[in-house]
């Protein structure tokens, strides 16, 4: 499994739906980032505008990012508003089983985010409980970062964990995946490279996209 999820924050928000039909084609999954200028220093979408793009593409999967304190206090939200996926950082709350329970009891896909200094060892007790990990590989909170290569060893580990342990989660990776790294990213293990400034940061962003998938294989 090779895909690419195409993430909001990098487009341009005064041409936001039209910056998404042009990509629709080619995705199958929209990654949206939720800040709340605490967890991270940016501020980004409300519900309300989760609602408003389930509504305008009802046929894409929105694979929500709580990237928030307290998690458990908003998800409710989001999912009622339309998102498909939701993660929440393993760093924000210490009850990760509990809100990954409710997500998944609500018919979503349940995941965690580690940020790139947290050590994988916090995952693993929840792995039986996730459907996918996301790996950030910047520091969250702006797009358009460097890819911290010391990212490439921990989706291997993470892979090598999911063999070992013959589980069945996905590995998304999040943060300076560009055409020169993402196929290394999908060779680590990776099942889902989240692409932000390299599809909507300059030029058209479906031609974009569809050179970052030709480069991954």
């Amino acid at each position: 499994m090779r895909k690419i999820a195409p993430s909001i924050l990098s487009a341009d928000p005064l041409r936001l739906k039209e910056e998404i039909e042009n990509v629709a084609s080619e995705t199958e999954i929209l990654h949206v980032d939720i800040m709340d200028g605490h967890f991270v220093p940016n501020l980004t979408f409300g519900p309300h505008f989760v609602k408003g793009m389930r509504k305008e593409f009802p046929s894409l999967t929105l694979d929500v990012h709580l990237m928030v304190d307290r998690p458990e206090v908003i998800m409710e939200w989001y999912i009622d508003s339309g998102a498909d996926w939701v993660s929440f950082p393993v760093e924000a709350t210490p009850h990760h089983n509990r809100y990954l329970m409710r997500i998944k009891e609500r018919g979503k896909k349940a995941g965690l985010a580690l940020n790139p200094t947290t050590s994988l060892c916090l995952l693993e007790p929840s792995l039986p409980y996730v459907d996918f990990v996301l790996l950030l590989t910047v520091n969250p909170g702006f797009g358009g970062q460097r890819f911290i290569d010391e990212g490439l060893q921990k989706i291997e580990s993470l892979a090598g964990i999911r063999k070992e342990e013959e589980k069945s989660f996905l590995i998304e990776v999040d943060g300076g995946v560009r055409k020169e790294n993402i196929k290394q990213v999908f060779d680590a293990g990776a099942d889902i490279a989240i692409a932000g400034s390299s599809v909507f940061g300059s030029g058209d962003s479906l031609s974009n996209l569809l050179k970052l998938k030709e480069t991954a294989g």
